[in-house]
């Protein structure tokens, strides 16, 4: 069993170099200087990141309805994997002052495509490795395990392989492998390093997860359509799980929309370049890792509520010190142009944000494996994933459009505040056990980590 717990954990050891190398703080910042303008780029990048979450909001509760129903999720976790890798690695094309813009962020989003999805299935085999008690525990490990993988993963690239504008990295030399800076090739590299880390990690994954036992048929679409059908139309009877499907559909749309104008918003506001980001990412991740292991220790004792909650009231506090944070003043005191104090408090809002956003993602998950019926679980993280998608281009949208409105960068990110917000509030109709006590298909384990 344990063995097959950290089979488990190595998908999030795995696919997080997606997140904190590409999405939040190498490519991302780096899509800013080949675009030109950083809010023309934060406009396109929220464009596409919600065209990217509303294919998501479709097809998630459909596949997971139909794997379900045929009693298998690893050939699909297969499949989104190769979509991952093939469009990771395709971004070494992502030259600097690229007419092709379009062209990186359809790439970029496939690739986002494939680990979501990948992401729905793994997450739905959680029920099935430990006791009720121990689920919070496992959740939490698993993406502080995660965490670190992206740190490391940023390290690396930092040291050896992202240039910034002087064509050095952070050691002061060229990147290896006579990679050319001029082309930006060293930051370019980061998409075939992601999709090889991806492929060597997912290894034990593949060799040590087995899925339990159980009747096993050819996927059907209409089977799966119609027990979706027939899971919607029963949700009503457990509010429950209407309340926190609506909360974290809010909450975690703000959330993702933090963690993906982190580095954008870094660049345009604070003048920041991909080094000072990436150091910015090392903060973020590595007190996300920790916070993640300790909450993962709280949602065991009491609950993953409370956890969730405190998180939230955290990203709120932290969303309104960012927007109070600019290069010539902190909270509208007026600081020296050459000041390190703007600096050094978003290097702090950076380590809020990666504490009490890992400590939430991973308690949502066991919150919603308490909420769910256990023998439709992967449909039931499909729905946990329309949840999170449906309105996925709130985020991105309204980000997008106060900050073309504004012309203000600080002023677009205001919105994340008032859905975090309503995340909160819905929260309140959320019973911690949900509609009823889950019969668990795994016995308890004492080598659980």
């Amino acid at each position: 069993m344990r063995r097959r717990i950290w089979g488990w954990m190595m998908f999030d050891w795995a696919s997080q170099p997606y997140a904190t190398l590409l999405l939040t703080f190498i490519f991302a910042p780096y899509f800013a200087t080949v675009v030109g303008d950083p809010v023309r780029a934060q406009t396109l990048w929220g464009a596409m990141l919600g065209v990217v979450g509303i294919c998501i909001a479709l097809l998630a509760p459909v596949l997971g309805a139909v794997a379900d129903s045929s009693g298998r999720r690893t050939p699909w976790i297969v499949t989104f994997s190769v979509i991952y890798t093939v469009a990771a690695f395709a971004l070494w094309w992502a030259v600097p002052a690229s007419e092709n813009v379009i062209w990186i962020l359809v790439v970029f989003g496939a690739g986002l495509w494939g680990m979501e999805f990948a992401t729905v299935f793994t997450n739905a085999m959680l029920p099935d490795l430990g006791a009720r008690e121990e689920i919070g525990r496992i959740s939490g490990t698993g993406m502080a395990w995660g965490y670190a993988g992206g740190v490391l993963s940023l390290i690396f690239v930092l040291l050896l392989l992202a240039e910034n504008d002087g064509g050095t990295t952070l050691l002061g030399g060229p990147p290896i492998l006579g990679l050319d800076p001029a082309e930006r090739e060293g930051t370019r590299a980061v998409g075939p390093f992601t999709a090889l880390w991806y492929l060597v990690f997912m290894i034990p994954f593949f060799l040590w997860v087995r899925e339990a036992p159980g009747r096993r048929v050819r996927p059907r679409v209409l089977q799966g359509l119609a027990d979706l059908g027939r899971t919607l139309r029963r949700l009503p009877s457990n509010p429950s799980l209407g309340a926190y499907l609506a909360s974290s559909m809010f909450y975690r749309d703000a959330l993702t929309g933090m963690y993906t104008f982190g580095g954008i918003y870094a660049t345009g506001v604070l003048g920041w370049s991909v080094i000072d980001t990436g150091i910015f990412g090392i903060l973020a991740a590595t007190s996300a890792g920790v916070f993640c292991w300790i909450g993962g220790r709280a949602d065991s004792t009491f609950g993953p509520k409370p956890v969730i909650i405190a998180g939230i009231v955290v990203l709120i506090v932290t969303g309104i010190v960012a927007i109070a944070t600019s290069r010539g003043s902190v909270f509208g005191i007026a600081v020296p142009a050459e000041s390190a104090l703007p600096d050094i408090t978003f290097y702090f809002v950076g380590m809020a944000i990666g504490a009490a956003g890992g400590i939430v993602q991973a308690a949502s998950r066991t919150m919603l494996v308490r909420q769910a019926d256990v023998t439709r679980m992967t449909e039931a993280f499909g729905l946990y994933a329309l949840a999170g998608k449906a309105t996925s281009f709130l985020a991105p949208a309204s980000i997008a459009i106060v900050t073309d409105a504004t012309g203000s960068q600080r002023a677009g990110i205001a919105p994340l505040i008032l859905l975090f917000l309503i995340g909160l509030v819905l929260l309140l109709w959320v019973k911690p056990d949900g509609k009823r006590a889950v019969t668990w298909s795994a016995a308890p384990s004492p080598n659980s980590p």
